[in-house]
Parts: structure tokens; sequence; C-alpha cells
């Protein structure tokens, strides 16, 4: 019988205002809001479709969601 190892997956979800709404690079990195961490892509996702459905109006705004896990470990799928 095979073993199924879990391999748990982080998702950090944060916004703010951008330079250019093009791009990644934040106005104020100091300001930008932690939304939270998230250990699956679902409630990661929840949690920015809320933020950035919030600040629509606003096109200097953008959450982003960022795979942790691979971060954490760069070989992991």
């Amino acid at each position: 019988m095979e073993e199924t190892e879990f391999k748990q997956t982080l998702h950090l979800v944060m916004g703010g205002k951008v330079t250019d709404p093009r791009s990644m690079e934040f106005q104020d990195p100091e300001s930008v809001h932690v939304v939270g961490v998230f250990s699956d892509y679902d409630n990661a996702v929840e949690a920015w479709r809320g933020n950035a459905q919030r600040t629509v109006d606003d096109a200097e705004m953008k959450y982003v969601i960022v795979p942790l896990h691979k971060l954490l470990t760069p070989d992991a799928i």
C-alpha cells in the first residue's frame, strides 16, 4: 500500500496602491494591507475576491495571491 504524504500549501493575500495598474510595484510597501495567510488556494481566492471587489473603483489598488509554499520549498509542486 502506498502512503500519500500531505503537502501543506500556504497562500498569502495582500494588496495596496501600485505605481501603475499594469505593474506589481507598490507605491508604499510599508502600507501594504496583509489580508492573511491561508492553508489552501480556495480560501485565499475567497479572501482575495472580497478585497478586490471592495476596491474595484480604485484603479491603483491591487490585491494578489502569493503562493508561499513555492517560495519556502521551490522544488515542490
